[in-house]
C-alpha cells in the first residue's frame, strides 16, 4: 500500500482520542508506583494496547457510520466518509488491530485481557446497538472510561478505589453529555438526520442532566479526597487542595460548552485550550506533591 494509505489509516484509528486511554495510569499515579519500572512498563503497554483497540473500534464506528457522518459538516471529511479510504482496506486494517491488541493484551495479562476483551465487546454493542437507545448511549460511553482505570489497575495487580471509579464514571458522563448537547447545537435541525438519537435529546433536558453530573463529579471526589481510606492510603489529608483544581476544570469546560460553542470534541479541546491544559498539568504536580514528595 502507499504510504497515503498507511496515513489515511492511521488517521481513522483517530489518535487525538488516544488521550482518552490515558486513565489506564490513574491506577499507576494513585498507587503511588510512578518510581517503580516493571509497573511502568506494563501501564505503558496497556496503554497501547488500548490505543490499538480503541483504533479498531473507531474504523469499526466509521464503517458502520459512512452514510451518516457524509451528512455532518465535519465528519464528513473522515477517510471513509469522504470515499478517500476503501472500506475493504479499513475492514482488513481494523480486523488486524483488534486480533493484534487482544493478543497482547492476553499475552500481558489474563485479567488485563479479559478487560479489554470486555472493552471491545462494549464497545460493539454500542456501535450496532446501545447508541440508538436514550441514556443508554452515554452510560455505555462512561463505562467504556472505567474499564480503562480498571484495566490499568488489573495489569499492575493494585486495588482501584471505589471513589475513584464514581469519579470517572460521572466525569465521563459529563464528557459525554457535552458532546451530545455541541452535536445537537452544530447540527440544529439536521441533527436526527445524521443521528436519530439526537431527537430523543434537547438542549435544555442535556443542560439539566449536565448540572446534575457535575455537581455529583464535584462532590463525590471531595468526598474521595477526604476519606477515611484515601488518607490512611497516603498518610495525608491534604489532597483536598486538589478540588480547586478541579472545579476550575469543569467550569472552564462548561464556558467552553456555553460560550465558545465547543464541546465536541473533548480531546480537541484538552490539546488545544491553554487554560485547561495548564490545570491538568497543575492538578498532577500538586498530587505529585502530596503524594510522592
Amino acid at each position: 500500500m502507499h504510504n497515503h494509505t498507511w496515513f489515511l489509516i492511521f488517521k481513522t484509528m483517530r489518535p487525538r482520542q488516544w488521550t482518552k486511554n490515558l486513565l489506564v495510569f490513574a491506577a499507576l499515579i494513585f498507587s503511588q508506583n510512578l518510581s517503580n519500572l516493571p509497573m511502568v512498563s506494563d501501564a505503558t503497554i496497556a496503554f497501547i494496547i488500548f490505543c490499538l483497540l480503541s483504533g479498531s473500534v473507531y474504523t469499526l464506528n466509521d464503517l458502520l457510520d459512512v452514510k451518516q457522518d457524509r451528512t455532518h459538516p465535519k465528519k464528513s471529511q473522515r477517510p471513509l466518509a469522504s470515499g478517500k479510504l476503501q472500506p475493504p482496506i479499513a475492514i482488513v486494517s481494523g480486523s488486524i488491530l483488534v486480533l493484534l491488541s487482544l493478543a497482547n493484551a492476553f499475552w500481558l495479562n489474563t485479567n488485563f485481557g479479559f478487560i479489554a476483551l470486555g472493552y471491545f465487546i462494549l464497545q460493539i454493542a454500542y456501535s450496532t446497538a446501545l447508541k440508538h437507545i436514550v441514556i443508554l448511549d452515554v452510560l455505555a460511553v462512561s463505562i467504556g472510561f472505567v474499564l480503562r482505570a480498571i484495566a490499568g489497575a488489573e495489569v499492575i495487580n493494585v486495588p482501584i478505589s471505589s471513589w475513584l471509579l464514581v469519579c470517572t464514571i460521572l466525569l465521563a458522563l459529563f464528557l459525554s453529555l457535552g458532546k451530545r448537547r455541541h452535536e445537537i447545537i452544530l447540527l440544529e435541525d439536521n441533527a436526527a438526520d445524521h443521528r436519530k438519537i439526537l431527537f430523543e435529546y434537547s438542549p435544555a433536558l442535556l443542560d439539566q442532566m449536565i448540572s446534575v453530573v457535575t455537581a455529583s463529579t464535584v462532590v463525590a471526589y471531595a468526598l474521595y479526597t477526604m476519606s477515611a481510606e484515601t488518607i490512611a492510603k497516603f498518610q495525608t489529608d491534604n489532597l483536598k487542595y486538589t478540588i480547586p483544581f478541579v472545579l476550575y476544570g469543569i467550569f472552564r469546560y462548561l464556558y467552553l460548552i456555553h460560550q465558545k460553542s465547543e464541546g465536541g470534541s473533548p480531546e480537541k479541546i484538552l490539546l488545544n485550550d491553554r487554560p485547561l491544559l495548564i490545570n491538568i498539568i497543575l492538578y498532577l504536580l500538586t498530587v505529585w506533591f502530596f503524594t510522592y514528595a
